[in-house]
């Protein structure tokens, strides 16, 4: 039996990956943890708050709740971020310090943290990035994330903790609202087609980026953790790459399934952190390490999350 704690919890990642854990371990094996807990947490299972930068507080949860594996989530998002620099900071890396050692020093025995695209900047390659390469990033969402990265293979090397992530791309989902990133455009759009028949975008319409769907995105954490130890060479910050498109080609395809929507593209400050990231990745890493395969492309992506938001949202 495994009992997993997922940080973040009810954010656009936790929210869904919360559930896929739930499935697989049991409900009851599962506890949704986040500094807020929404009104309908504690009917979906075991959920309490946790404030990960309280250390004290960590480490108790670890050991009450016998956790044996941690899903860090919880973090500001880019765009937020800039916003509130030194609270980022103190969250998504003293944060992570936190979690690190209060899982080294009680009974986890596996972390899985995500990195992301952020991690890289004007200075790095713009296509088919390399797994190694420069990494200077000018967003202290990017800083922190490159801090963390770093950090974990240090807790790996000198501690021995089997701590695993991967960079994701921007994530789109159905189920949950995004939280303040660089890439909700990819998100917002479908909402508004559905619901107004138009949106203003707030990047260029040529602006490309590297993209995840959300199922693949879940997927990806759950097959990275399950993987022998003895395949990873990277144990974290695995490239991870899916799709790749325009923000002008993402409102084309929904344009193929809803003839009349409309979208003008008006960048704002947004635009100055798409432009500092790339457009696509080499994962090759992930795929030989772990056997990574997305099972989505954006034809896919489009028609699924037409169809779910289709179903749920009102007339």
């Amino acid at each position: 039996m495994t009992r997993c704690l997922v940080t973040g919890a009810f954010g656009q990642i936790g929210t869904e990956l919360t559930t896929a854990l739930r499935q697989k371990h049991g409900t009851e094996n599962v506890w949704a943890t986040g500094r807020r807990l929404p009104p309908e947490a504690a009917s979906a299972g075991p959920a309490e708050r946790l404030d990960v930068t309280d250390q004290s507080s960590l480490e108790e949860a670890f050991e009450r709740l016998e956790i044996d594996v941690v899903y860090h989530l919880a973090a500001r998002l880019s765009a937020v971020a800039e916003k509130g620099p030194l609270g980022a900071w103190e969250i998504n890396v003293g944060g992570l310090r936190k979690v690190l050692e209060a899982a080294r020093t009680t009974s986890v025995r596996q972390l899985f943290w995500p990195s992301s695209i952020a991690v890289f900047g004007p200075d790095t390659e713009r296509l088919d990035v390399a797994q190694e390469t420069v990494m200077r990033p000018t967003t202290i969402y990017g800083i922190a994330k490159v801090t963390g990265e770093l950090l974990c293979d240090y807790y790996v090397n000198r501690y021995g903790l089997d701590v695993r992530g991967v960079r994701y791309p921007g994530v789109i989902s159905s189920g949950s609202l995004p939280g303040g990133g660089t890439t909700d455009y990819a998100v917002e759009i479908f909402y508004a087609a559905l619901q107004e028949g138009r949106y203003r975008c707030f990047v260029r319409e040529d602006t490309v980026l590297p993209m995840i769907y959300m199922p693949d995105c879940i997927k990806a954490a759950l097959d990275l953790m399950a993987a022998p130890r003895a395949n990873l060479k990277h144990h974290n910050a695995f490239n991870l790459a899916s799709m790749s498109f325009s923000a002008g080609a993402l409102a084309a395809e929904i344009r193929a399934h809803l003839p009349a929507f409309q979208c003008t593209f008006e960048p704002d400050e947004r635009q100055q952190i798409a432009d500092s990231w790339p457009e696509s990745l080499d994962d090759r890493a992930a795929r030989q390490e772990w056997g990574w395969r997305p099972d989505y492309d954006l034809a896919a992506m489009t028609r699924d999350m037409l169809t779910k938001l289709g179903n749920r949202l009102p007339a």
